[in-house]
């Protein structure tokens, strides 16, 4: 819709359209506004009498129109909504009917104002008018910087949108191992400390287990990084499959991964890992262009079978029961039995551990017990 003077500071000589069936009083209209507009240009203020001339006329070419209600042939608020389709400009009512009624229903339906002609309404018709510019004018302006306010709440919307995701990427950036997508190791340390605390607070136990891929660095060193990162992603997978939504799994660094399972006692525990060996073991073998056979190696420790004064000495716990897998020949699970590792710090295995069939349990003098398959 083209511009009006609507837009700017009222003109000396506003553009009127003034539709009138009666040409006396349309005469009489136009020569009061001429005389009052002194100097206007001829086309300035213009009289129509029926609704072809006023769509030929085109009302957006006006600055304000003044309409008669009664009319011959239209019903006057048909032709105000008319015009209110055909262009945004202000429409006055200028009437011979004095009605409450219809003047409401005329200002409701979207006329600027309503002039009687009664008296020297002739003499008030520029007054009315410039007031209704201005009006107009006003709700312009608001209307643009309503919307223009819209749209810079729609775009701090959006940039508020991308700048929290910008700060989940981040965030998921500098707490995901970049590699497997598990949590690393700064991100398991914050889980360890609040997740610790909470076990200790409200009296449930806390499981950590360290698993370490048996025999990586010879395969990454001969088979090449290639399958080296294939088999810590396969790990990962099985691992991710494995636990619960509870439960946290981290990469601890190089082939070693730390697992955190709260409400989870030793056994319970152990039945995870070994689904987590043999699903490795199997899907490796399923893969034969990565290794002929992958095992895993896993230390674990309980807070509650072990007592450990701090949640990094629960992992140091879990971490030396690997050490201990690792010495007696790999591919097995080894729980810490006994008190903290303070008080039995070379946790030894005298008289071997059983083999990948079954795990073993360190008592605190570190002797070997029953299997738990």
């Amino acid at each position: 819709m083209g511009s009006t003077s609507a837009d700017h500071p009222i003109k000396r000589h506003p553009r009127i359209l003034v539709i009138e069936d009666d040409p006396d009083q349309r005469d009489l209209i136009c020569e009061a506004l001429r005389l009052h507009y002194q100097g206007a240009p001829d086309d300035t203020i213009v009289g129509v009498a029926t609704v072809d001339e006023t769509v030929k006329a085109n009302p957006e070419r006006f600055d304000v129109v003044l309409q008669d209600y009664n009319r011959p042939d239209v019903n006057g608020l048909e032709l105000l909504t008319q015009i209110r389709k055909m262009a945004d400009v202000p429409v006055i009512i200028v009437t011979s009917h004095n009605d409450l009624a219809t003047a409401t229903k005329a200002l409701r339906q979207g006329a600027e104002d309503y002039v009687v002609k009664l008296g020297d309404y002739l003499f008030a018709l520029p007054v009315v008018i410039e007031k209704a510019i201005r009006q107009h004018r006003v709700r312009r302006q608001n209307a643009r910087l309503q919307q223009d306010l819209e749209a810079m709440l729609s775009e701090l919307t959006t940039k508020n949108v991308q700048l929290r995701e910008s700060l989940q990427q981040l965030e998921t950036m500098a707490t995901t191992d970049h590699l497997t997508g598990l949590a690393n190791r700064r991100r398991f340390g914050e889980v360890l400390q609040r997740t610790y605390s909470q076990a200790t607070r409200y009296g449930f136990d806390l499981t950590c287990c360290m698993c370490d891929l048996d025999h990586y660095k010879q395969i990454n060193d001969t088979r090449g990084h290639i399958v080296g990162d294939q088999l810590l992603l396969l790990t990962a997978e099985v691992i991710r499959g494995t636990l619960r939504t509870s439960d946290v799994a981290a990469r601890y660094g190089g082939d070693e991964f730390v697992l955190l399972l709260p409400h989870t006692d030793v056994d319970r525990a152990l039945a995870v890992c070994e689904r987590i060996r043999d699903e490795l073991t199997d899907r490796a073998a399923q893969r034969g262009d990565l290794v002929q056979r992958l095992t895993l190696s896993v230390g674990i420790a309980s807070l509650r079978a072990n007592q450990p004064d701090n949640a990094d000495a629960l992992v140091a716990m879990a971490d030396r029961a690997l050490y201990v897998a690792k010495d007696k020949g790999k591919d097995r699970i080894v729980v810490h039995q006994g008190g903290r590792i303070g008080q039995n710090p070379r946790l030894s295995v005298a008289g071997g551990v059983l083999p990948r069939d079954a795990a073993s349990r360190l008592c605190g003098k570190c002797q070997p017990e029953k299997g738990i398959v």
